[in-house]
């Protein structure tokens, strides 16, 4: 005797149809797990700024100041003394954020975690371990202002005296 609940007749069509569907799901999520490994390799934003930019001509920077133009663009200050100019890095040195410059103070805070600098780069106050970095900054052949971030000049190795971390004008 035949019990119809627990057999039934399966047709070799019907089960080579199914097999038929089961491999197309699987191959459908092994090409798409494969698509999705391949796009993580490659980042969705592939804009960084140039390490070396022109910043203008010596007289276009005031005597005393520090000038912010360049801090959002390219995280670079530019100040000038008497009779010197000089890039600083606009990063602090304890935690990577980003200072901001206080004209009425004469110097630059960190809103991370209080760090100050004096308007040459030493670390005056907070947690800070060292004075802010410079960059090299030469004048080109036209006379414009070249800052370049490939070269970085710590003050604590005594590299701020070499002739590259300021340009005299």
């Amino acid at each position: 005797m035949k019990d119809d609940s627990l057999s039934q007749d399966i047709s070799r069509r019907s089960f080579l149809s199914w097999v038929g569907v089961a491999w197309s799901a699987f191959t459908a999520t092994v090409l798409l797990g494969t698509m999705s490994s391949i796009r993580f390799l490659f980042p969705n934003v592939l804009f960084e700024p140039p390490l070396e930019f022109r910043a203008g001509f010596p007289d276009d920077f005031r005597v005393g100041s520090v000038d912010e133009r360049w801090k959002e663009k390219y995280g670079v200050w530019i100040v000038r003394t008497g009779s010197e100019l000089y890039g600083m890095s606009a990063i602090c040195t304890h935690l990577g954020c980003t200072p901001n410059w206080f004209e009425s103070e004469g110097k630059f805070r960190c809103p991370c975690h209080g760090s100050a600098f004096n308007s040459s780069g030493i670390n005056i106050e907070g947690p800070a371990p060292r004075p802010l970095e410079r960059y090299r900054i030469v004048l080109a052949h036209d006379g414009q202002i070249i800052i370049d971030k490939r070269r970085v000049f710590r003050q604590e190795r005594g590299e701020w005296n070499n002739k590259e971390a300021r340009l005299l004008v």
